[in-house]
């Protein structure tokens, strides 16, 4: 007669223990069997228990006013930040009385001769289209300081970019010890740190040039250890074979095998940096931001869009003409840079004995006004009422109503301890137990912060954004990796999405869509999409040829290619787009409490209004551990092998 066995495995262990995912779910098991019913005991009820909150106003008050009254006298303050302040404003004002002296005419002679130095004559029509266009809206000036600003901010952005990309790159030690920073980095809410900045360094350039640099230099670094990491390892076997040292091989074997990597990391800088040019404006960076603030503040949409426009214009020029640099293919030989710069002056000096530095008033443009109408058509058809598939306010309610709400409460309803749990279980099984444990220590500390609710509110809408943009940023990206036109058609709408500034689009979104939830989310996922695309086509396009070659040797379709050789080969590419997805979507969460989100990015906002640096740090701290906890739940991390296996 047959017998019924349990499969064993080598060890003797039963087959439901082979998997190292069901051991950690049971070892879970026991633990929460054991602790939970005690927690539940001495903590009843979902929210988290008042008596392992933390009240930080006061150290925090203290902080402030220490800050206040030591400014202008305190050592730190004169010889220290003081030095750095005096180095920022000093790099820009050179850049800006340099871009004046050479006048519009000598700008736009400049960018034309370098574009078609590095990229063309097409490249350099584009450039001189683009930089005309800033003078007939009437921004010549506003521009001018904007690119000043701009280009001291993304130099210094890139510096520390490229330092902290070599380091961690180079080492998994230093790696694992970036990964929170640059988190914190990017995550944080710039309304968050724009209050301690400017305690620091005061309302004006410094604060606006600091605060992007913190913003914009992750990506740099995240790309650069990126591109570091996953050099062709058969290359380097080969440099070190020919006696080459550590510096030599990284000077001419990594670092040139990482240069698209590096490319990607200098646009997305760049790309960010410009998006910040309206938060800057806040704390006194002027140029462009400024005028979108204003208009904005007068619900003028048009206005606003005049000036948003040319910031769009920027990215794009500055994105084609650094990658025309790195193409490493000087397509134009009759133009060197001196010739270039000798023209520059000539048109300059040309311009001055005319009288024509500044933009003539007689040749812009208004645009304010037939925008403003198409704002009006569109609020007016579009926001309800539409045969069949409704408006946008009902596309809004439904979503709210079916997944926000639902999403919100359910998280709202789980104990707190079930919520450590789950995270903890999540992070364990695609890592290790450490990062189990600085998921569970982050969850925590939103706790014992005092902001448990307003966190998982803002995790909900967080979750639905970012499941929205993954599905609409793969997608897309996977179809810009298989066709270059649709990459070439993609690109500028890619660099439009990234670089317009959130305080323009907003109030559009908030006239089709209402004030709440909903448009804080499609906010969100409008600004975070174009990186996951990029970074999903990047990697799909770096897959090795050899493989698709070995695949369609033995007859696999497009589609098999896709999901049995493309996707698993650009898996590292595919978590860092998933990473850049979570914190964009974190990093404009304060948008939602802007347009009635609430939860803690209306903390934020209120913090900065009310000059509140308990609510305002305590709040982008919570954000900060929610990007940290997701970061640890969506990031698998090796495990190093054992010695001797």
């Amino acid at each position: 007669m047959a017998t019924l066995t349990v499969p064993t495995s080598r060890t003797g262990k039963p087959g439901v223990l082979k998997s190292r995912a069901a051991g950690k779910l049971l070892l879970l098991a026991l633990f929460a069997a054991v602790l939970a019913p005690w927690a539940a005991t001495h903590w009843p009820g979902a929210t988290w228990p008042h008596a392992l909150t933390v009240d930080l106003s006061r150290p925090l008050a203290t902080a402030s006013d220490w800050v206040m009254d030591n400014r202008d006298g305190h050592p730190l303050f004169l010889y220290f930040f003081g030095y750095i302040s005096n180095a920022v404003v000093l790099s820009v004002r050179a850049v800006y009385l340099a871009l004046l002296a050479a006048g519009w005419t000598g700008v736009t002679a400049f960018g034309a001769l370098a574009a078609w130095r590095l990229g063309g004559a097409r490249l350099a029509l584009g450039t001189a289209a683009a930089l005309l266009t800033c003078g007939a809206l009437g921004m010549w000036v506003p521009t001018m300081q904007t690119l000043a600003l701009m280009t001291v901010a993304v130099l210094v952005s890139v510096a520390v970019g490229v330092l902290l990309g070599l380091a961690g790159g180079l080492s998994d030690r230093l790696d694992r010890a970036l990964r929170p920073v640059l988190d914190t980095m990017q995550v944080l809410p710039a309304f968050a740190y724009l209050l301690p900045v400017v305690l620091v360094f005061g309302i004006g350039v410094p604060a606006a040039v600091l605060a992007t640099v913190v913003y914009a230099a992750p990506p740099m670094a995240r790309l650069t250890a990126l591109g570091l990491r996953g050099a062709d390892p058969e290359v380097l076997e080969a440099v070190e074979s020919l006696g080459a040292t550590r510096r030599q091989r990284l000077l001419t074997a990594r670092i040139p095998l990482a240069r698209k990597e590096l490319l990607l990391g200098l646009n997305q800088t760049i790309m960010m940096a410009l998006s910040m040019a309206v938060i800057a404006s806040v704390i006194g960076a002027g140029g462009l931001g400024d005028r979108v603030y204003q208009a904005l503040a007068s619900v003028d949409v048009g206005a606003a869009l005049a000036a948003g426009i040319p910031i769009v214009l920027l990215a794009v020029v500055l994105d084609r003409v650094t990658g025309a640099a790195g193409d490493g293919v000087t397509r134009s030989r009759t133009i060197g840079w001196p010739y270039a710069v000798a023209a520059t002056v000539g048109v300059a000096l040309a311009a001055r004995l005319l009288g024509t530095l500044d933009w003539p008033s007689g040749a812009t443009l208004d645009i304010a006004e037939p925008v403003n109408r198409a704002v009006d058509w569109m609020t007016a058809h579009l926001y309800s009422g539409v045969p069949v598939v409704g408006g946008t306010a009902d596309w809004a309610g439904h979503f709210t109503t079916w997944i926000l709400d639902p999403l919100r409460d359910g998280l709202q309803w789980l104990p707190w301890w079930s919520v450590l749990l789950i995270v903890a279980a999540l992070a364990w099984l695609i890592g290790t137990w450490r990062t189990a444990l600085t998921a569970v220590l982050a969850m925590a500390a939103i706790g014992v912060l005092g902001v448990w609710e307003p966190s998982l509110d803002t995790l909900s809408q967080v979750l639905a954004a970012v499941a929205v943009t993954l599905v609409l940023g793969f997608a897309t990206g996977i179809a810009a990796a298989r066709s270059d036109r649709v990459e070439r058609a993609l690109r500028p709408v890619l660099d439009v999405c990234q670089t317009m500034p959130q305080f323009v689009y907003l109030i559009p979104v908030v006239a089709l869509f209402g004030v709440g939830r909903a448009p804080a989310v499609a906010a969100a996922v409008v600004y975070a999409l174009p990186a996951v695309v990029r970074i999903t086509a990047q990697g799909l396009r770096q897959v090795d040829q050899a493989a698709l070659e070995s695949a369609r040797s033995l007859g696999a379709t497009g589609r098999q290619q896709l999901w049995q050789v493309q996707l698993p080969l650009a898996r590292r590419s595919l978590l860092l787009a998933l990473n850049q997805g979570v914190v964009l979507v974190l990093a404009v969460v304060i948008i939602g409490g802007l347009v009635g989100g609430g939860a803690l990015g209306y903390d934020v906002a209120f913090g900065l209004a009310q000059g509140d640096l308990a609510t305002g740090l305590v709040a982008g701290a919570a954000i900060v551990c929610l990007g940290l906890m997701l970061d640890r739940v969506t990031q698998p991390t090796e495990r190093r092998p054992k010695k001797g296996a």
